[in-house]
């Protein structure tokens, strides 16, 4: 029997998006890793049946399970502003095996500054990758701005992570567990912003409620970079918090010191159950279409809002990214 697809809009969230749940069961949906495997031939399939659902003309005897999977493969590998497909290593359903494997290694090999070093260096040069595949893609960034970009985050997070390490050689092992996280989270602070410079000086693309733009605004800019920096830290916090205690008392086992060999491989492992969850929860945390109040924008743009719209428009909306 046919589905009735009358009335399906392949854009409407499954979930509430104005609610926290909502939000992390969306995004437990687009950043599930198995989708990082799925062939290119099926993610075509995929932006094909989204686009066909949008004009209304879907392949007779489609279900609706077939549109939601098709969304699903959709929204983890093409990007909300341009529709092209994004890299694979940059998708936030790669950040679970990406992550979890970086992150492992950085928090057991810690000790030695080639290996603080080189970790860093990793794994900024997959966050710069990350940042620049979600960023608002309306607002372009040059090879050299991002060349700048790249080597200032990494310069950052090695200097910070150098720099602890010789801090905290007298300070008990767990502390200087923790000195990758820091080196983590300052170069977040660095490494996003400087990735999407080109927002925050042009300003990022608003739009009413009927997606049509209205103009740009760097007030906003401001505001989305900072929910991402916040919701990046978020996802590597628990695990890098957390992680440094529990492998403290684990390498002090009778049977974990014979088996050293296998601490680097059930750091990651570990990490992998962390980033598990933290992923759909961190990008949950804020909205990805933010909504705006006029009121929070730059004169200029509010009195061209207002020219246009008259006082029936109190919000505007963009793409944060994420």
């Amino acid at each position: 029997m046919e589905a009735d697809l009358t009335g399906f809009n392949i854009d409407a969230p499954r979930w509430d998006q104005r609610t926290f749940l909502g939000r992390v069961k969306h995004f437990l949906n687009i950043t599930d890793p198995r989708t990082v495997f799925v062939s290119e031939q099926e993610l075509d399939w995929a932006k094909m049946m989204v686009e066909k659902s949008r004009m209304g003309v879907v392949p007779p005897g489609t279900q609706v399970e077939q549109l939601l999977y098709a969304k699903k493969l959709y929204d983890s590998a093409f990007h909300p502003d341009t529709g092209e497909k994004m890299n694979v290593i940059g998708r936030m359903s790669f950040q679970l095996p990406g992550g979890m494997i970086i992150t492992g290694f950085m928090l057991q090999f810690y000790r030695t500054m080639p290996a603080v070093i080189f970790w860093q260096w990793v794994n900024q040069s997959f966050n710069a990758l990350v940042n620049y595949t979600n960023r608002n893609a309306a607002s372009p960034i040059s090879v050299r701005q991002m060349t700048l970009s790249y080597f200032t985050a990494t310069t950052t997070a090695v200097a910070t992570a150098v720099g602890m390490n010789m801090l905290t050689k007298k300070a008990p092992p767990l502390v200087g567990r923790w000195v990758p996280f820091a080196a983590v989270a300052a170069a977040n602070c660095v490494n996003i912003p400087m990735m999407r410079q080109q927002e925050l000086i042009q300003g990022i693309c608003v739009k009413d409620r009927n997606e049509n733009e209205i103009g740009h605004s760097r007030r906003a800019a401001a505001i989305g970079i900072t929910q991402v920096v916040i919701s990046r830290i978020t996802m590597s916090a628990p695990g890098m918090i957390l992680l440094p205690v529990i492998m403290e008392r684990l390498e002090k086992l009778h049977f974990m010191q014979k088996v050293k060999v296998l601490h680097a491989p059930l750091q990651v492992m570990l990490c992998g159950y962390f980033l598990i969850f933290m992923v759909p929860v961190a990008c949950g945390l804020f909205p990805q279409k933010c909504e705006l109040p006029i009121s929070y924008l730059e004169p200029e743009l509010q009195d061209t809002i207002k020219a246009k719209y008259g006082e029936l428009e109190p919000y505007v909306y963009f793409n944060k990214g994420l």
